[in-house]
């Protein structure tokens, strides 16, 4: 469907590179006048990225963009050659794998030391594998020695908010267990709500404040404000969160509006 998409489109495309096919290029919708940024680095799925919310959400490895671009790119004389011969970058970057579960890879370039090398098989599963969940605090290291090596790397701005993420998770993680240790069993000495709450949903309130965010999907009368509420508080009070989104049912608008004036 996004191969057929790309035919009818009118978007503007403009290569921000030196390379003629595996480069970075800007696609914009002259109708809504949205820009995203592709990299083309090959013909098979998840081989390219998008800055555009569908390729982030959809796991494809694909979307119109991209899809876009190949056309046009395919059109040229050579590219398929090109294409065959496939991507041989000098400089190593980290991209931003989705297929099924996003995790950040490292890819090495031509002239990459074996030092960086080195290093890398301690971060990543393998030469194309994922960053190790438990060695994400190494990254910048990592890509400061790969600095002072004087080998070039590129770090995508979405790598860089994906690790983030995964930062604030492995905060948010450090300081519940620190808080509840015996999870649901420690809540009463918390002393954050006058309201009591079952031990259930307790639990739920902990699983959305480690998730960062979460579908409370309980049944009518179980507590599923009284869940949110309470999540609430947990970050408002140990992790300085000011502001925070509820999506609810229309019919229950008017009493999240009471709560939050309260």
């Amino acid at each position: 469907m996004r191969r057929q998409f790309e035919r009818e489109q009118s978007f503007r495309w403009e290569n921000l590179g030196d390379e003629p096919i595996f480069s970075d290029y800007q696609v914009t919708n002259p109708a809504s006048r949205s820009r995203y940024r592709v990299a083309i680095r090959g013909l098979g799925p998840d081989d390219n990225r998008c800055s555009c919310p569908d390729f982030a959400t959809n796991e494809l490895g694909t979307c119109k963009h991209i899809e876009f671009v190949l056309g046009k790119l395919l059109r040229k004389r050579g590219a398929k050659a090109i294409f065959t011969r496939g991507y041989q970058p000098v400089f190593f970057e980290l991209v931003l794998h989705n297929d099924g579960r996003r995790q950040v890879r490292f890819r090495p370039g031509t002239d990459c030391p074996a030092a960086l090398h080195k290093a890398a098989r301690g971060l990543f599963e393998g030469t194309h594998g994922g960053l190790r969940p438990d060695r994400v605090g190494e990254l910048e290291s990592f890509i400061g020695a790969a600095a002072k090596m004087g080998h070039e790397l590129k770090v995508p701005e979405e790598v860089r908010d994906f690790v983030a993420g995964l930062r604030d998770a492995a905060r948010r993680a450090q300081v519940l267990d620190h808080l509840f240790p015996r999870g649901a069993a420690d809540w009463g000495r918390a002393r954050l709500m006058k309201l009591a709450l079952y031990p259930y949903q307790v639990e739920g309130a902990l699983f959305a404040v480690r998730a960062g965010r979460a579908l409370i999907g309980d049944e009518m009368g179980l507590g599923k404000t009284a869940q949110a509420i309470a999540a609430a508080e947990i970050l408002a009070q140990h992790f300085g969160v000011s502001r925070m989104l509820v999506i609810c049912p229309t019919s229950l608008k008017y009493q999240w509006q009471v709560l939050t004036i309260m």
